[in-house]
């Protein structure tokens, strides 16, 4: 298994923006699902930031696989959220719990996350949180 994509999503399920910031190249690239790619430290910690606003998240049932050497990995994992504060142009947020699997792909370079690519049905959260 992949340590640093292990200490990422340690850091994300202990809310530690730091410690996931750490596990990042400086030029990092984010490929975020429905939206644009963000790059740099700076544009990953804004997106956290408004992420930590809006849901409360905990990710479990991770499995993490590792390629090429430690160069390349992916994780298959459940998101088990709380929507705490509407979202631009989401539903409105009233507390509702949602439960939905994703998965995300990493490039790495030198024991540092270069490139991180989130998935997940933005439809079945819709539906979800709408409900």
């Amino acid at each position: 298994m992949n340590e640093t994509v292990r200490l990422y999503f340690n850091a994300f399920n202990a809310g530690d923006t730091d410690a996931m910031l750490a596990c990042l190249s400086g030029d990092v690239a984010h490929h975020v699902n429905e939206g644009e790619v963000r790059i740099g430290k700076e544009k990953f910690a804004q997106f956290c930031a408004h992420m930590n606003r809006c849901y409360r998240e905990e990710l479990t049932d991770m499995v993490i696989f590792d390629a090429l050497g430690g160069a390349r990995a992916a994780a298959e994992y459940i998101v088990n959220g709380t929507y705490l504060e509407t979202d631009e142009g989401l539903p409105g947020a009233r507390g509702q719990s949602y439960r939905l699997p994703a998965g995300s792909f990493f490039s790495l370079e030198n024991g540092l996350i270069t490139r991180v690519v989130t998935y997940y049905n933005l439809a079945d959260w819709t539906a979800q949180v709408s409900r």
